[in-house]
């Protein structure tokens, strides 16, 4: 396991929530505290995403697809391509949810994806099927 993550519990787990909409990452990290995630940072784009993964430990990255500047998969790209962030699970939302779009978000190395509208529920479900095919 990457060192600079937390542990994998929801008390502990950080996870870093980034999208582009002030209102979506509200939703976000209101959903991830109803689902009993509390550790949560944010940020606005995929660039300043990878900009506090340089000094922040994450144990869990929840990411939008399509954001200006660095789009979801750009970031999960660049994510993978990193000596030192590599292994970090990924969660793409996305309110696509065609077939190809999946496998997209899938073959860009994300661990998986949620559909938009999502309950905390279904988001802490994600969460945990990420977690635990790791």
């Amino acid at each position: 396991m990457d060192d600079r993550r937390t542990t994998n519990n929801n008390s502990t787990l950080r996870i870093l929530a980034v999208d582009d909409s002030p209102t979506m990452r509200e939703i976000i990290v209101n959903a991830l505290n109803r689902a009993g995630y509390s550790n949560v940072i944010a940020a606005p784009s995929g660039r300043e995403a990878l900009a506090l993964l340089e000094t922040e430990p994450v144990g869990l990255i929840i990411s939008d697809w399509n954001m200006p500047e660095m789009d979801g998969l750009t970031l999960v790209s660049a994510i993978r391509n990193s000596d030192s962030i590599n292994s970090l699970p990924i969660l793409i939302i996305t309110t696509r949810s065609v077939s190809s779009d999946i496998v997209e978000v899938l073959k860009a190395g994300a661990n998986n994806y949620i559909a938009k509208p999502f309950t905390p529920d279904g988001l802490k479900e994600k969460i945990e099927q990420v977690l635990a095919a790791l």
